[in-house]
């Protein structure tokens, strides 16, 4: 047998996921739809497979170059596209006496390839289409005795004519005698072909299928469809082996400040959960190769992370362990101001924080960064310092503070976040709803963000965490802990701890007023709101003193904040 996949469609569809990678590219598992059809028809028998291409061209032959595959994969570019037809006349030296299967690039299905074939060698007609009953898709008019009557126009769908149609799935077996209905050069669809036949006399058998799976991947709904459809059940296999999957049950959790969906799958009694990245849109490392990456690395070293059970990077779909609803801000909440249980929540996972920093920062790589390397001056002075100015100051209060004003104040304040700092890895988003509480156990996750930086910054993000405001007293005494706890473990100097603390309070601080105004402005997350003026407090407060006297035009700006913000 031989076979052609057709791929030299543009994806229009697609757009603009396909700006930079061709459709039958895109992966299901991390693995391109064109290389399963290339491994269902070398399963098949097939000794030979043409594959026919036009946008992004280079990267599908670079992809199959790539490969080591067992039978010789013959590529030829279309400089304009042929169609259907005419990319199958443009191939036309491939071709033996022997019938040849064609088959799109776009499809996921489980279609019996070999009986496919098998099928239309057992009959004497030019060409087998495999049919099945897709409603959106039913074009196609079938005999009683199965054979091809016709193929509906747009015009003759809107009446009745399609009752009883049935849909192309995108497979076809055909002799080299449909080679004579195809013209030499331009532009044929083989529908024509097919048509042009049939008014000849010429039979097209239909072979009608039934109990299998079949998706297209011409949309971007469509094609996170087969994503999930061929990955969910097997993650529920490798999380829960003695799971039976007949079904799987999806719905809509709540999400955070990105613009992740994120799901909880139920299979029986067993569940996990689904964080939705979207379909990747830009070659470089992207916010979920970061998420899966640093989570493996995370979960290798003993931290306690949701375990990742499959992923696919380019659908933007992970699939992982469930770690339930309760989160350290809800515990917190239940603790109803009790100090005393506060500390005894607090103090497991500052100890797990810094068991995150020492064993996180061991073979930590920076080409898992999603955004920048390292918490360094430029990061600072950008996503922190100039956030805080134009998404919260300008955007978010419409005061008229310029960047540059701040500008020496700014510089001065990220060299002092660095100068003490206690290297290690560095979550970045370390807060109470990014730590879960499952089984009296404490979980980190979003961890997305991380790379190597200051632990001061991450026990500054939990200590002045808006979303639980912990009383001063609590604070002070999680940081003497943490220092204590640190001394066990490293060779620390506590003065130099305790001194690069508060500048990381500062940067966090302005973090995350530029994150709350950009999302309650730009994102439309208005509830974000309700923590900003806790967070304009905290940053009062912690420039009150030799702070203030060393930051005082930003003193002036958060105290202007503060008479704005009581004026909203």
């Amino acid at each position: 047998m031989r076979a052609m996949i057709l791929a030299a469609g543009f994806g229009t569809r697609l757009l603009p996921y396909t700006n930079s990678t061709p459709k039958p590219l895109f992966t299901i598992a991390g693995r391109p739809v064109l290389d399963t059809t290339i491994g269902k028809l070398v399963d098949a028998g097939c000794r030979q497979i043409a594959v026919n291409t036009h946008h992004l061209h280079d990267k599908i032959v670079s992809f199959v170059d790539s490969q080591s595959y067992p039978i010789p994969i013959t590529i030829r570019h279309e400089p304009e596209i042929l169609g259907t037809g005419g990319g199958i006349k443009n191939m036309a030296d491939v071709w033996t006496d022997q019938p040849f299967m064609v088959i799109n690039s776009d499809i996921v299905t489980d279609i019996d390839l070999k009986r496919v074939y098998q099928y239309h060698l057992a009959h004497q007609y030019p060409a087998t289409l495999v049919l099945h009953d897709v409603e959106r898709f039913n074009t196609v008019t079938v005999s009683r005795d199965g054979f091809v009557r016709a193929f509906l126009s747009p015009a003759e769908l809107s009446g009745n004519a399609a009752a009883g149609a049935l849909a192309f799935t995108g497979i076809q077996v055909l002799d080299p005698v449909i080679l004579r209905y195809i013209p030499d050069t331009g532009f044929y669809s083989s529908i024509d072909a097919f048509r042009k036949m049939i008014s000849e006399g010429k039979k097209i058998r239909a072979l009608t299928v039934q109990g299998h799976y079949w998706q297209d991947i011409g949309t971007p709904d469509s094609y996170r469809l087969a994503v999930f459809d061929q990955m969910a059940p097997e993650a529920f296999r490798r999380a829960h082996p003695a799971c039976r999957v007949d079904a799987i049950d999806r719905k809509t959790i709540a999400g955070d400040g990105s613009d992740r969906r994120w799901y909880r799958l139920t299979a029986g009694n067993s569940s996990l959960v689904m964080a939705d990245h979207g379909i990747r849109q830009a070659e470089g490392t992207q916010e979920v190769d970061a998420f899966v990456a640093i989570g493996r690395h995370l979960k290798s070293a003993g931290i306690r992370v949701p375990e990742i059970f499959m992923h696919d990077t380019f659908a933007g779909l992970v699939f992982m362990e469930d770690l339930g609803d309760q989160s350290l801000q809800g515990a917190v909440r239940d603790a109803n101001g009790s100090e005393t249980d506060i500390l005894n929540l607090y103090q497991p996972v500052i100890q797990q924080l810094v068991e995150m920093s020492i064993g996180g920062a061991a073979g930590f790589k920076s080409s898992w960064t999603w955004q920048t390397a390292a918490y360094d001056r430029q990061l600072i002075l950008e996503k922190e310092c100039r956030y805080f100015v134009e998404a919260f100051l300008q955007t978010y209060l419409g005061l008229p503070v310029d960047f540059e004003t701040l500008a020496e104040e700014f510089d001065r304040l990220a060299g002092l976040a660095l100068r003490d700092a206690l290297q290690g890895f560095m979550h970045r988003d370390m807060q109470s709803r990014n730590i879960m509480v499952k089984d009296g156990a404490f979980y980190f996750i979003d961890f997305q963000g991380g790379r190597i930086g200051p632990l001061q910054y991450d026990l500054a993000s939990l200590l002045i965490d808006p979303y639980v405001n912990l009383p001063e007293a609590v604070r002070s005494r999680l940081l003497a802990d943490c220092i204590q706890h640190l001394a066990s473990n490293r060779n620390i100097d506590p003065q130099r701890f305790r001194r690069g603390f508060p500048y990381c309070c500062l940067t966090r601080n302005l973090q995350m007023l530029g994150a709350f105004g950009y999302l309650s402005r730009a994102k439309g997350k208005t509830y974000f709101e309700e923590y900003i003026p806790t967070a304009i407090g905290t940053l009062r407060n912690t420039l009150v003193g030799s702070l203030g006297r060393e930051f005082p035009e930003l003193k002036t700006v958060v105290d202007r904040c503060s008479i704005q913000e009581t004026g909203k």
